[in-house]
């Protein structure tokens, strides 16, 4: 029978075949990290005869765990069809599966810990069957311990607390902790809804999310009996993407790794991009300090992109401090160059990459195509540029642009301000942001519409005039509502839509919600509802009035965008780590978008984004496409802003880039005429550029004694080597006609300009 790991490369095998101590594997992207971890498990229970139920491997998605338990069990069963007598005596055991074979535990951290609590959890004074409350559950309490302690949700919504709550559990820090390190009253008012929080879900016996981990800990280092029991138990312990592990991750991993130190952490620094909910790159960088006798291994072999892909990504992410280093490449050697395409609005961007899409599919109709950007809120012009060319397209991390909620929320105020009888913009903005009318208030308008025949806005004005029906706080809350709603149908008729909707975003209070919540959630909110004011603007230079905006809006929000056929995928950076495609469309490559406003000023955050950069550059297989836009729209405004190209575009060299022109060809990739004659003159090669001078100027003579000709190369500080096309006047008067390629023609005065020959 061969020897499994003959189907490893070299530096696969050496994975595998370290079994004990101590491993970190630096595995590059696309490099068949989970490849190695299940012939590593594979070997293990085959070669060393380890008992399969000794082994556990956790990652982070269930998708995860599913794929590496697949794979272990083909390997496995492939080797006991060619040897069945290698793999006998296995009886059942605690892991045990429906066949009675022992397999190994493959899981995610939370389903490692529910499986670890509803054995032990009574330690901690629960019952084994305790709830897990999901997100909407965690909300209704939240809301529940507002109440408790008096206090309204302006000071912090549900969903703010919620945030901020999750994030001090996964930091591993308690109310108490949160109280005593406060600064301020409303962190000290936090702490005090976190402590009842707390409190509530252990009175109904209930776990949420974070508690899974936090407790699961908390019962290891309260018996030190029980974390020894659990580590003897997993003698051989894989963790997979071990750069995105948290702290209270990190502590778990610490307390299974007690009696041994068998642990084979697998990841790359270089795509750690989850900071924002609690990850730490400092786990990975420090492995071989919490484990002295590490030994580590690299994955550098690439397996799905072309080597100048790769070139271009490694020089980007190597401009990082935090990191350990790797030399990823491939045997595609050959491959074509990095496309760079700047257009001069962000609709010409979306223009430019759908039809690049279109061709490709149309080269290839199997093709696979990723168009990757740093928001959610830039998928509002790729959508509506693939649906002009009819391409289908599957969203994925977020829904349709106008099918958002708060794209949705936004929508319905101006539908309710230009039709009072639009009942359904009624109910979904009457208490949307929150504004004391309840639900007992909305079913008494409801029935006195009924009652009366009168629509949902009329039977409110009915309310108005009767008087203090109800209570003083909800009738003033409805006069608000009424008088709001008939200042934006005021303004509608004068303003013009983007001014609308800014008004209408700022008298509602919607934007003020959600800057309030000042989490990242709610800052990608508040990036849609900008992008729907840009939107509106274009729609208003196109020559759309508000209501064609709105019936358009209204028919894609009821489009399913969603189809598994389609070869063309929309989604950010964030979603897209993992995957692949055979062309990649990175798109935003500006100062602000990526990297992202929030965190240039922050060199940890900074280095995260240059991490997402090469992450969305590494997913290509063979095309590899950069864009950004010269001009943006900002909130809306008439005119545009300028923007900067991202420093990223500037980290890759320029031998691995090519420049697109809008339709797609390759220009002369003038950025190499700094530092190459050669350039230069492909540059006028290619372009033609003297043959489209007037005759006189290239006829006209050269002033005698000028040291310059026609022809010439010189080399300028800002517009590099250039070639003298025209020479004029004489002396101190003297002037120069300069073509410098991506610059065009200057005329210079070499008496005063900083010029050398070439």
């Amino acid at each position: 029978m061969s020897d499994l790991l003959d189907e490893l490369n070299s530096e696969q095998r050496a994975v595998a075949e370290q079994t004990e101590g101590p491993l970190l594997v630096l595995a590059g992207a696309g490099s068949g990290k989970t490849r190695a971890i299940t012939y590593r498990i594979a070997h293990l229970i085959e070669t060393h005869r380890v008992a399969p139920w000794s082994i556990l491997a956790v990652t982070f998605t269930n998708k995860a765990a599913d794929q590496m338990r697949e794979r272990v069990a083909r390997l496995l069963a492939s080797r006991r069809e060619q040897s069945p007598e290698s793999m006998s005596g296995e009886g059942a055991t605690p892991a045990a599966g429906a066949d009675g074979r022992a397999k190994p535990l493959i899981s995610t951290f939370h389903a490692l810990c529910v499986r670890i609590l509803r054995r032990e959890i009574e330690a901690l004074g629960y019952s084994r069957d305790f709830a897990i409350y999901d997100e909407d559950d965690q909300t209704r309490l939240l809301k529940a311990c507002l109440n408790d302690l008096g206090l309204s949700d302006k000071l912090f919504t549900p969903r703010q607390a919620l945030s901020r709550i999750s994030y001090a559990k996964n930091q591993g820090i308690s109310p108490e902790e949160m109280y005593q390190t406060a600064r301020d009253s409303d962190t000290e008012t936090l702490a005090s809804i976190f402590g009842r929080y707390r409190d509530r879900l252990r009175a109904a016996n209930a776990l949420d999310f974070d508690d899974l981990l936090l407790k699961t800990v908390e019962l290891f280092e309260k018996s030190v009996e029980l974390a020894d029991s659990y580590s003897r138990r997993f003698r051989y312990i894989h963790i997979d993407e071990y750069q995105d592990t948290n702290r209270v991750q990190y502590r778990l991993i610490r307390q299974l790794t007690r009696t041994h130190h068998n642990i084979c952490a697998v990841g790359d620094e270089d795509q750690s991009i989850y900071r924002w909910r609690g990850a730490s790159i400092e786990n990975i960088l420090r492995f071989e300090e919490d484990f002295r006798e590490a030994k580590v291994l690299r994955l550098e072999r690439n397996y799905r992109s072309t080597q100048v892909i790769l070139d271009g990504a490694s020089a980007v992410v190597s401009n990082n401090r935090a990191r350990k280093g790797k030399n990823l490449w491939t045997e595609r050697r050959t491959g074509r160059s990095i496309g760079v395409y700047q257009a001069g609005t962000a609709e010409g961007e979306a223009e430019f990459v759908a039809g690049e899409v279109a061709a490709a599919l149309g080269a290839n109709p199997n093709a696979s195509v990723g168009v990757l950007y740093r928001t959610n809120a830039q998928s509002r012009l790729f959508e509506e540029a693939m649906r002009a060319r009819r391409i289908q397209y599957r969203l994925v991390g977020g829904f349709s642009f106008y099918a958002r909620a708060e794209i949705r929320d936004a929508l319905a105020y101006a539908r309710l301000a230009f039709n009072q009888r639009d009942t359904a913009a009624f109910l979904r903005i009457i208490n949307t942001p929150p504004r004391g009318i309840g639900e007992t208030t909305v079913a008494q308008i409801q029935a006195l519409s009924r009652e009366n025949r009168l629509t949902l806005w009329e039977a409110l004005e009915e309310m108005l005039v009767r008087g203090k029906e109800g209570p003083m706080r909800t009738a003033r809350a409805l006069a608000s509502f009424h008088a709001l709603i008939q200042t934006l149908a005021e303004e509608g008729k004068r303003l013009r839509m983007a001014e609308f909707f800014r008004s209408l975003l700022d008298r509602t209070g919607y934007l003020a919600m959600l800057k309030d919540q000042n989490t990242p959630e709610a800052e990608g909110r508040i990036e849609n509802l900008l992008e729907l004011v840009n939107a509106v603007a274009a729609a208003e230079e196109a020559g759309e009035n508000l209501t064609a905006f709105l019936d358009r809006a209204a028919l894609v929000s009821d489009t399913d965008d969603y189809d598994e056929r389609a070869r063309v995928t929309l989604m950010t950076l964030h979603s897209a780590k993992g995957l692949e495609f055979d062309s990649v469309f990175l798109a935003g490559l500006e100062e602000g978008l990526l990297p992202h406003k929030m965190s240039m000023d922050d060199d940890a955050g900074l280095e995260e984004e240059r991490r997402l950069c090469y992450v969305g550059m590494t997913r290509a297989k063979d095309r590899l496409v950069l864009t950004a836009s010269a001009t943006r729209r900002f909130w809306g405004e008439e005119g545009r802003r300028n923007t900067h190209r991202s420093r990223f575009l500037d980290e890759i060299p320029d031998k691995f880039t090519e420049r697109l022109s809008s339709s797609g060809r390759v220009e002369t990739n003038w950025q190499g005429a700094f530092n190459s004659r050669e350039s230069v003159e492909q540059f006028l090669r290619t372009t033609g550029f003297e043959s489209r001078l007037k005759p006189s100027r290239i006829s006209a003579p050269i002033p005698a004694g000028s040291k310059w000709r026609r022809g010439n190369r010189v080399r300028h500080p800002k517009y590099g080597i250039g070639t003298v096309i025209a020479c004029e006047g004489e002396g101190e008067t003297e002037k120069l006609t300069i073509s410098f390629p991506g610059y065009g023609a200057k005329k210079m005065l070499p008496h005063f300009a900083t010029l050398e020959k070439a």
